[in-house]
């Protein structure tokens, strides 16, 4: 039996904080393979280990540093299907993991309520940019800061690819640690996957909002 010599990992596996972390870990998924064996285990827990001391120094230091996640999906619907899913924001916790709720204020304001590596946090997004069928941007207003934007491209007239770039900045030591081993990358991979399963299932939109908002000079 492996006894993980690091006290930071060691609190780390006795407070569960795996499971709020990564989500089943995904650093160890080449532990899972029986060829990898304890050796396997070995280095996973090592890499942890690592993690964990470089998030702590981190945090210590006062650093926030932010970050960048870019991922992509095809879908079997019209980019325009695609597009009038993703406008209907309400329904974000159908298929994102973590959110709890997501009220839309007006046209271009959002209030956010998602539970972050164990912790509910809110906060306030502005859309900075929406061009109907093509592009949606935004940015935070209030919490920790983050930005994104979704594209959707038209590969056929019954698929498309749907691109999502976010940016943002870690606030505790748990979402250092989540950032570096991973962790909101995994998930947005599967946001993406549930948002697929959900819009090919339907096949048509819940709703639409088929308005445009320009995004500032000083954006563009």
């Amino acid at each position: 039996m492996l006894t993980p010599r690091s006290d930071v990992a060691t609190a780390v596996i006795r407070t569960g904080s795996f499971d709020r972390v990564g989500h089943g870990l995904q650093v160890l998924d080449a532990a899972e393979d029986p060829a990898a064996g304890l050796g396997g285990l070995a280095s996973a827990l090592l890499y942890v280990q690592a993690a964990c001391r470089a998030a702590a120094e981190t945090i210590s230091r006062g650093e926030h540093i932010m970050s960048t996640i870019e991922k992509s999906i095809e879908v079997g619907v019209p980019a325009s299907v695609a597009y009038a899913q993703w406008t209907q924001f309400e329904t974000f916790p159908r298929f994102m993991h973590g959110v709890e709720s997501v009220e839309q204020i007006d046209d271009t304001h959002l209030r956010w309520r998602a539970n972050v590596a164990g912790t509910v946090e809110e906060w306030d997004a502005e859309i900075d940019e929406q061009i109907p069928d093509a592009r949606i941007a935004w940015h935070s207003t209030s919490g920790a800061p983050n930005a994104g934007v979704v594209t959707f491209h038209r590969l056929t007239d019954e698929s498309a690819r749907v691109m999502l770039q976010l940016k943002y900045e870690p606030q505790t030591w748990a979402e250092s640690l989540g950032d570096m081993l991973g962790v909101l990358s995994h998930r947005i991979e599967g946001d993406l996957r549930r948002f697929k399963d959900f819009i090919e299932a339907r096949q048509e939109p819940t709703g639409s909002w088929r308005g445009e908002v320009q995004a500032p000079a000083d954006r563009r």
